[in-house]
């Protein structure tokens, strides 16, 4: 397996499973049923930044898939992680569910749009260090 596509599963399936966690009361029960249940309160605070954090990390490697298609989205990512993170925590999670699909959707549409960009193998010239002209 390679390595973006391990990034991609961890990005995918850590999204789907904080997302199980965050929107169904699985969580609930398994830290009720271990005696836990005093933590169910703060488990939004957590919840939510790690849903939006597997959220960048799909979105990141669907730009390496893509064959890196534009400038490098690693600050934007790492900002809208934080941004909606802050957010959803401002508005005491009054608007989580909207916020969650309004990532996802953004997520997907950023994939769609490095899809359409998306150069054949053939004619995309990659630079790595060692053909960078660069002399050590």
């Amino acid at each position: 397996m390679t390595k973006n596509k391990k990034l991609l599963c961890t990005g995918v399936g850590g999204a789907i499973v904080t997302a199980l966690c965050c929107f169904t009361p699985v969580l609930v029960v398994l830290l009720g049923a271990v005696g836990l249940s005093a933590l169910v309160g703060w488990l939004d605070y957590g919840l939510f930044p790690a849903l939006f954090t597997f959220m960048g990390v799909t979105a990141y490697t669907l730009y390496l898939r893509a064959g890196r298609v534009g400038p490098p989205p690693k600050f934007a990512i790492v900002a809208a992680v934080i941004a909606l993170s802050a957010l959803i925590i401002w508005l005491d999670f009054r608007f989580a569910l909207p916020l969650a699909l309004a990532a996802a959707a953004a997520v997907a549409g950023y994939g769609f749009y490095l899809h359409r960009r998306r150069c054949p193998d053939a004619a995309c010239v990659r630079v790595t260090p060692d053909e960078s002209g660069v002399k050590s």
